[in-house]
């Protein structure tokens, strides 16, 4: 079910979302009939091989930054699906250059309303360059106020007192937050920023696919569970039901 912040029933959901994990930041989700693909980066992760980038599925296309790392495959997958790719505006603006029309472009605080509920960019902390070198402008997170759940996509962030307006505007069913520390938060403040946005349902992200973000996945889940929390490291092509 929905609620709005003083617990009222907006509406009952009638299907579960479907969760494709593609490896690194990559997720699909699958909301009713709508597939929504957030920061393709699959061809360059070695890890990611029995993808088959030519199959994954799209009607929209969400990126937090610019890093290759998130966007190496947005544009084959937007030419192939036709996808509308959406991101802050500098990101949209490089695309749009490459001749890329179906686009719309966010900034944070920012609001769009599409038919499976409403999507705001949110902030993040980080770096934002594109794979040529472009400024890929200031780096940001999604809150998916969807008919079904809300969830919170952090992108790759450090930890941030902001995350706790989240939790003020949303009731957040559950998270993916980036756990892999060096490059972005580690364990110990994803539980922290699981806290702040009052989730206790978090899929873990943006960990294990290079050395200095291997983690230990049993101490991982383990400390999240120790904070009350419920940890998912899914498997890399592995779908799930939230």
């Amino acid at each position: 079910m929905c609620y709005d912040k003083g617990k009222r029933i907006l509406s009952i959901d009638k299907n579960d979302m479907k969760i494709t994990f593609y490896g690194h930041a990559s997720f699909g989700v699958q909301i009713g009939e709508t597939n929504i693909l957030v920061d393709p980066f699959i061809s360059g992760n070695p890890a990611a091989q029995a993808i088959h980038v030519e199959e994954i599925p799209a009607d929209f296309i969400f990126l937090t930054h610019g890093h290759q790392d998130h966007v190496l495959d947005a544009a084959s997958i937007a030419s192939r699906t036709g996808a509308k790719l959406i991101s802050n505006y500098e990101i949209i603006t490089w695309y749009q250059g490459q001749g890329f029309e179906n686009v719309h472009p966010l900034n944070h605080g920012g609001n769009m309303h599409l038919d499976f509920g409403r999507v705001k960019y949110v902030n993040a902390i980080h770096s934002s360059v594109l794979p040529d070198g472009t400024y890929g402008g200031n780096p940001g997170g999604f809150v998916f106020d969807t008919n079904e759940k809300t969830f919170y996509y952090s992108g790759d962030t450090a930890l941030t007192y902001d995350m706790k307006l989240i939790a003020e505007e949303f009731q957040v069913d559950f998270a993916f937050l980036c756990i892999g520390d060096n490059f972005t938060m580690g364990v110990q403040d994803g539980i922290k920023a699981a806290q702040f946005v009052e989730t206790d349902h978090v899929i873990g992200m943006h960990f294990d696919t290079f050395p200095p973000i291997a983690i230990d996945h049993d101490k991982a889940i383990a400390d999240f569970q120790a904070a009350g929390k419920v940890l998912k490291l899914p498997k890399i092509g592995e779908s799930f039901e939230m």
